[in-house]
């Protein structure tokens, strides 16, 4: 049984940094040559970090989010068969459709995972096929059609840059860091959503460690490569085998911050930390020196950071000095009892959960539903039933 917290408003003096931080996002697009209007009303909430919490900078209460991972948009362009999973659906409101099945089970926050090299039209991505031409354009103009369909509904989006196109075939996969053309990503997909308060940025899926097929250490990802980059790590995905003798130069989370804030985009930029984004026990000495960062934490039963102790160690902490927001929570049977148990204690600490996956794929058990109408599978009626309930 999950612990519901309401949402409850925050002290004036909280309001009152609420509202400097909109009037230096609006001076600062004036420095920046005066391009920028005031932020949008979208129909969504307004994210805005205030010391360790998020809140709505419409009115200054707390935001703790609550969703879903909505999944396709970072493999079926890579794959050729489509931009995302609604491809080939039916009806011209298939955006506004899949919005509204979504804010039908109560939730306020989607996070979807992206695809760099769709994006940017890198590596021969996004895929054609013998009927459907798709381009870097088609993408882009999807997935913010995408946003401006879920910000209708009254949903915040987080854009995360997920995974890229191997070059050689119509797959796909995540680096261990970001490389020199995640900035070219970043500089584009904030520019092109600098103006929108309901966006959020999730700056890179899941730093990691590289082992070979030996389960050798070929490449240890260090606190200090995080932030500042600079170390060398394989070009191999991590779905492809690796020895470690071909790399590329790893760009830190500072260059990715620095990249985003340098378009005028001022919206919380979420950092997740090394093992996948499992790790966070350094997070805060080597995050880079921004006010509206997010420690992005991935929630996994096989994962080592998967016990009340480490969260009490680690993330208890740490959700005393920043927001921590739970970007992706599963388990390998998400219905004995790891899902519900860290729900219990994540929503007494005030971190919110997005949870993996919003996919009607059958053989998966995290999968939430069974189509995407938003009929729930197991998972979702237990997901649905902790959604329709977190404001009592």
């Amino acid at each position: 049984m999950t612990v519901a917290r309401r949402r409850r408003r925050l002290a004036p003096v909280v309001v009152a940094a609420v509202l400097a931080a909109l009037v230096t996002t609006i001076v600062t697009g004036v420095l920046r040559g005066g391009a920028d209007p005031a932020p949008a009303d979208t129909g969504a909430a307004q994210p805005q970090v205030v010391g360790a919490r998020l809140v709505d900078a419409r009115d200054g209460a707390e935001f703790l989010p609550r969703g879903v991972n909505w999944s396709s948009f970072e493999y079926a362009c890579a794959q050729g068969w489509g931009l995302s999973s609604l491809d080939g659906t039916v009806g011209a409101d298939k955006l506004g459709a899949q919005a509204r099945a979504m804010a039908a089970w109560g939730m306020n926050t989607v996070r979807i995972p992206l695809n760099q090299d769709c994006w940017l039209g890198t590596r021969g991505a996004p895929v054609s096929d013998a009927h459907t031409e798709r381009t870097a354009e088609d993408y882009r103009l999807e997935v913010a059609a995408f946003v401006r369909a879920l910000n209708t509904e009254g949903l915040v989006v987080v854009l995360d840059l997920h995974s890229r196109k191997r070059a050689t075939s119509p797959e796909f996969g995540n680096l261990a860091m970001p490389d020199a053309q995640s900035l070219d990503f970043w500089r584009s997909l904030a520019q092109t959503f600098r103006t929108n308060p309901s966006v959020m940025f999730d700056a890179f899926n899941e730093p990691y460690s590289r082992y070979d097929a030996a389960d050798r250490l070929i490449f240890e990802l260090t606190w200090e490569c995080w932030r500042d980059g600079g170390c060398a790590a394989p070009v191999e995905d991590d779905r492809m085998a690796s020895d470690g003798r071909t790399t590329y130069a790893v760009e830190g989370m500072a260059a990715v911050v620095s990249t985003i804030r340098d378009t005028g985009a001022r919206q919380p930029v979420l950092l997740g930390g090394l093992d996948y984004a499992n790790d966070l026990s350094r997070w805060a000495e080597f995050a880079p020196d921004d006010d509206q960062l997010v420690a992005a934490f991935h929630s996994y039963d096989f994962k080592e950071c998967g016990d009340v102790a480490c969260w009490e160690a680690v993330l208890a902490p740490l959700a005393d000095r920043v927001p921590v927001l739970t970007a992706e929570l599963g388990a390998r049977d998400p219905l004995d009892g790891y899902v519900e148990d860290y729900l219990d204690w994540a929503d007494g600490h005030g971190i919110g959960s997005l949870f993996w996956v919003w996919a009607d794929h059958p053989d998966d058990p995290m999968s939430l539903i069974s189509n995407l109408d938003g009929a729930p599978t197991a998972f979702g009626d237990l997901v649905r039933a902790h959604l329709a309930g977190a404001g009592d």
